[in-house]
């Protein structure tokens, strides 16, 4: 299967964590929205990233990709199996595209990807004034809804991947939540970090931001 996008994007990072647990195996073709890949292309006609080629079938949108894969790949599920802890791990999943990766991009995008990546300034009070404001709130729900396993369940799963995967992101930009103030979420993150399939992304996404 081959997966385009850029690793250090959350949503990227969300479809290959997911393979990595269904352990499949996977080809990834770096490629950004503004590719003119041909295969990208045809994946995605709207240049959003991730998309897949999975043997010919063509597919865009991490969480259109995250129900594929688990309605192909059944064997390690990422989805709770009961009607109630489903429909909660898809919310979660909203809740992490649509609530928690805008409000951290604000962080990422203007401390790593405007100097590193753009080769210009970001806006780094943007980035301060979201790290002060906007995302302790955000930090107080999560840490509302972790407990001593993971957030959906008794296994780890798509909940899990998907809320996590922005954290690496601001992580990255120097804002790491204070376990004092938030020890579940600290220990919940740590639960994840922890994972195979989040380590060795890591160091590929390590690499990237040394070259």
């Amino acid at each position: 299967m081959k997966i385009y996008g850029v690793m250090l994007s959350p949503f990227v990072r969300k479809v290959h964590v997911i393979c990595a647990e269904k352990g499949l195996s996977v080809e990834s073709v770096p490629v950004g929205m503004g590719s003119k890949d041909p295969g990208f292309l045809a994946a995605s006609p709207f240049r959003k990233i991730p998309a897949i080629d999975d043997d010919g079938f063509l597919l865009s949108d991490s969480s259109a990709i995250a129900h594929y894969l688990e309605a192909k790949y059944p064997a390690v599920p990422m989805l709770p199996a009961d009607a109630e802890g489903r429909a909660r791990a898809v919310q979660y999943d909203e809740i992490a595209d649509t609530v928690l990766v805008p409000a951290f991009a604000k962080l990422f995008f203007n401390r790593i990807v405007a100097p590193r990546f753009l080769k210009r300034e970001g806006d780094l009070a943007a980035a301060d004034k979201a790290e002060a404001e906007e995302l302790p709130p955000l930090f107080d729900w999560v840490e509302t809804v972790c407990t001593d396993g993971w957030l959906v369940g008794k296994a780890f799963g798509l909940a899990d991947i998907a809320m996590a995967a922005p954290f690496v992101n601001i992580e990255m930009a120097g804002c790491v939540p204070d376990a004092t103030r938030w020890p579940r979420l600290s220990a919940w993150l740590g639960r994840v970090r922890g994972r195979a399939s989040f380590t060795r992304l890591a160091a590929v996404e390590a690499a990237i931001l040394r070259s």
